[in-house]
């Protein structure tokens, strides 16, 4: 099992007071290295042995250690904290929590979100050899194994106090190992994709710009679907009113050249680049300072503004020395296919989805999409369906291609 099944997972650490907190923060390091975010609970009894600013300073995130603190609850409640986490790791998981979670408990923070969350519960053990054999702590064990929280470890070994035998904490990199187990890998782990969505808008003067009419509601369910494949995504997003999707990472622009800048920032770490945008093909060749006036003197209906190409952003990802496997889309009005077929060509993409954008129950603003996928090897139509679900399964056909490349 590779750890790169960690890559976006949400983990809440639960550090309970043992003298094997010293390795929580190595822990935290461990899982952050795999991909997975990180959040630490600390019992009141854990500050004792290392301190919340250790642990903020190794997991990047703020140290929650306190049920009934006011700022900690409006920055992240405890009942949000325990939604949020795809997997609880207490550890070390010292005799006394294990007593409380067994009673079912919720007086402090830590044992609350044990109460809270959906997400499955597991404990490294750590205590001395004498309190693990203990048989209120092996009926904890047991009550507790039977309600689906499992445990990892303890270890035999030297222990702090100078006895030998069962009850040594696992090791942080046994540890983050047996995180990863708990989740399936997906179709996408630990690849990073990057998706283009919405449209650009290419200012005139202050006031007015040459834009399109995409919603971005493709390449925003393209991301979702992505991060749901265990992907992480970077998506760059022209002008649109969606919400971003969790976990995704967003990069505001407006643009085309704007795009195309913040695209090759983010390239060389790409695995997958998917571009959905609606990229306006040209910019006025000057912006006016101030918003251009009416002249009433002058009798002519008419103004000119000269245009100029913008840089091919699909084209100039898929020209690189190491590029990665650039799926390019054909939002075409006419002859659909042969125009996908070209651009698959000549811009030497891995794959191209062609959708016609003159059908307005399917194209632009619609919640619907109905495309056709083109590679050098395959042909698929997807029929209508909402752009959600042909997302997910757009995600899915990607996923198989690049996991097949020779």
């Amino acid at each position: 099992m590779t750890l790169a099944t960690l890559s976006n997972k949400r983990i809440i650490v639960g550090i309970a007071g043992g003298i094997a907190a010293y390795k929580s923060a190595e822990l935290v390091r461990r899982l952050k290295e795999q991909g997975a975010e990180v959040r630490v609970v600390m019992t009141e009894a854990a500050q004792s042995f290392i301190t919340p600013l250790t642990l903020q300073a190794v997991s990047g995130n703020p140290v929650h250690m306190d049920l009934l603190d006011p700022a900690a609850e409006a920055a992240m409640g405890h009942i949000e904290l325990a939604r949020w986490a795809d997997l609880v790791l207490i550890a070390p998981a010292t005799a006394d929590l294990m007593a409380r979670m067994a009673a079912g408990q919720g007086n402090d923070l830590l044992t609350t979100l044990c109460l809270a969350t959906e997400a499955p519960i597991c404990l490294a053990p750590a205590m001395n050899q004498a309190m693990w054999r203990d048989a209120s702590t092996q009926h904890n064990a047991t009550v507790l194994l039977e309600r689906g929280i499992q445990c990892f470890g303890p270890a035999e070994g030297e222990q702090a106090c100078g006895d030998i035998g069962p009850g040594r904490m696992l090791e942080p990199t046994q540890l983050a190992d047996s995180c990863a187990q708990q989740f399936q890998s997906e179709k996408l782990t630990g690849k990073h994709v990057v998706i283009t969505a919405g449209p650009t808008q290419e200012a005139i003067d202050p006031v007015r710009y040459i834009s399109n009419h995409s919603s971005g509601k493709m390449g925003f369910a393209l991301a979702e679907a992505a991060v749901a494949a265990g992907a992480k995504v970077t998506l760059i997003a022209g002008p649109v009113t969606l919400a971003t999707p969790d976990r995704v990472v967003r990069v505001d622009v407006i643009s085309a050249m704007d795009m195309y800048q913040a695209t090759h920032q983010v390239i060389p770490d790409a695995d997958i680049f998917i571009a959905c945008a609606a990229v306006a093909d040209y910019r006025p060749e000057q912006v006016a300072d101030h918003k251009l006036k009416k002249d009433p003197t002058v009798a002519e209906d008419e103004m000119i503004i000269r245009l100029v190409r913008n840089p091919d952003i699909v084209a100039s990802v898929a020209s690189q020395p190491s590029k990665p496997f650039v799926v390019g889309f054909a939002a075409e009005t006419q002859d659909i296919i042969n125009y996908a077929k070209d651009k698959l060509e000549h811009k030497n993409l891995d794959m191209i989805i062609a959708n016609n954008v003159a059908d307005t129950t399917v194209g632009f603003n619609s919640d619907d999409n109905a495309v056709t996928v083109i590679s050098r090897e395959v042909e698929e139509p997807f029929p209508p369906m909402a752009k959600t679900l042909l997302a997910r399964k757009l995600i899915d056909f990607i996923s198989h291609a690049v996991n097949n490349q020779h």
